[in-house]
């Protein structure tokens, strides 16, 4: 079988390309080249930088298979750099990672396999595609440290049939065996933790840098009570603790942003608790279901007992069986059934509305 392998210069995409390469697969490695900034720099950190490439290169050669970088800077920078910078905008908390995956990555590497006549798609992500009479189900990986299924939640199961994840059931030190084994020389890099954009800069300044946030406003607390100003709510995201006044005593939290008011609303740790809020855009891997499911509201979150209800199309209100902290307006709330990923949305600003009880 021919497939096309996202190689990301990083250990995970060189062991699939290895592991396809010596089960007999006629595999092409592809690179993405996703960010530049404005004089043409590449990123520093993260999953694509200059680095990265060459060591994906390298991988190839070593494994003698095609390489090719692809460049989709324009797609990345209108749905995934100007998303990151709206929903800061918005007061609201984005996860690039999940837009890149839902925008970009996916459909690009799926168009170009069809050009190079590639029957599948196989990348390094930590997740399990199961076939279920005719099927494709999404479930999490057996090595449950590493899971990366909640970064995948928008794969539908017509898309999982064209995609095969191969360390899905394969541990992180397992990989790197593996890849010292085929002596590639990834097989000890760390792994790429900064938004590649961002990189080890504050995520403030590069917003700032791209929106006019010329007016500030006030922090109060729940009884709008003036506890100090701001230069921009794009600084706070709801339950960030660090630099908030009025914490003498009592830690205090971002537990609300106002941006039509420009106010930044900030409690206890209490106040961020909610047992109800509405994910949007919700997308199914392959159709609705209501019974035994838990939730994650952030990556690598635990998951939470909860309920399903249908208010529209793709939006529904989550019922959590016990109060949770740390659900962020613009974050992704995802959905399982056990390790069986049944789809997820956007967390909406309506969670620290009416809806709370």
């Amino acid at each position: 079988m021919r497939i096309l392998v996202a190689m990301s210069g990083g250990v995970d995409s060189s062991v699939v390309a290895g592991l396809l390469k010596s089960q007999g697969h006629d595999v092409i490695g592809v690179t993405m080249k996703l960010w530049e900034g404005p004089n043409g720099e590449m990123p520093e950190t993260g999953c694509c930088t200059a680095a990265d490439s060459e060591d994906a290169r390298k991988v190839a050669a070593k494994l003698d298979i095609p390489y090719y970088v692809l460049d989709y800077t324009k797609s990345f920078s209108e749905n995934v750099i100007d998303n990151f910078v709206d929903m800061y905008s918005q007061g609201l908390t984005p996860n690039p990672c999940v837009e890149c995956n839902r925008s970009v990555k996916f459909d690009h590497f799926i168009d170009q396999a069809k050009k190079l006549n590639c029957e599948k798609v196989a990348t390094g992500h930590y997740a399990k595609i199961v076939s279920n009479d005719d099927t494709f189900e999404l479930h999490k990986a057996d090595y449950l440290e590493k899971d990366q299924s909640y970064v995948l939640h928008m794969l539908t199961g017509d898309i999982l049939s064209k995609i095969d994840f191969p360390l899905g059931t394969i541990s992180k030190p397992e990989v790197r065996q593996i890849a010292a084994s085929l002596g590639l020389k990834t097989a000890f890099k760390k792994d790429s933790q900064d938004i590649c954009f961002v990189g080890k800069k504050d995520y403030r300044n590069f917003v700032s840098s791209r929106i006019d946030f010329s007016s500030g406003g006030n922090i109060v607390d729940k009884n709008n009570n003036v506890i100090g100003t701001h230069e921009g709510v794009h600084q706070f995201t709801v339950g960030q603790r660090k630099g908030i006044p009025g914490g003498q005593g009592q830690a205090k939290y971002v537990t609300k942003i106002d941006v039509e008011n420009n106010k930044v609303f900030i409690g206890s740790k209490a106040d961020l608790t909610t047992k109800k809020f509405i994910i949007e855009d919700v997308s199914f891997v392959n159709g609705e279901e209501y019974e035994n499911l838990s939730i994650q509201t952030r990556y690598n979150s635990h998951d939470i007992p909860c309920k399903l209800k249908k208010i529209d199309d793709s939006i529904f209100e989550i019922e959590l069986h016990e109060l949770t902290l740390g659900v962020a307006p613009g974050q992704f709330g995802v959905i399982y059934n056990d390790t069986k990923l049944i789809g997820g949305g956007r967390i909406s600003s309506k969670i620290l509305e009416n809806i709370n009880e």
